[in-house]
């Protein structure tokens, strides 16, 4: 498991640029990455209900940034332990998206929740 010193630095909520750029990338990336890793995550409705916390503009900013952070970190394709090793590659992302998960779960809302049981069963279907 990786370090908490080290999960700190990654979960930083950074300055609104690093928001702004982070949201960007997980927009662009979060469900490509998700669909790879949903078999690998095992708590996948939650990591979807923290990505529309994280695009909730209602969503306090600094826990925005933690979301936006650990998104970012789990879309990037070469991280602490690169996510195309077999078994073992978003290990380190789990880890990541534990902890902010679990920093900002006050505010992850009914809502968010029902909009990732609907995507998710509607993956599920295709």
């Amino acid at each position: 498991m990786m370090e908490d010193v080290k999960i700190g630095e990654i979960l930083a909520p950074g300055s609104e640029d690093d928001n702004r750029r982070r949201e960007e990338r997980v927009r662009d990336r979060f469900w490509k990455t998700a669909r790879r890793a949903a078999r690998q995550v095992p708590f996948m409705e939650d990591v979807v209900a923290g990505y529309y916390c994280a695009l909730d503009r209602d969503t306090p900013p600094r826990v925005r940034g933690i979301l936006l952070a650990a998104l970012a970190y789990f879309i990037l394709p070469l991280d602490t332990i690169p996510d195309f090793l077999a078994g073992f590659g978003f290990t380190d992302d789990v880890a990541v998206l534990m902890a902010a998960l679990n920093a900002v779960r006050t505010h992850v809302t009914p809502v968010h929740r029902q909009a990732a049981q609907r995507t998710l069963e509607a993956e599920e279907q295709r």
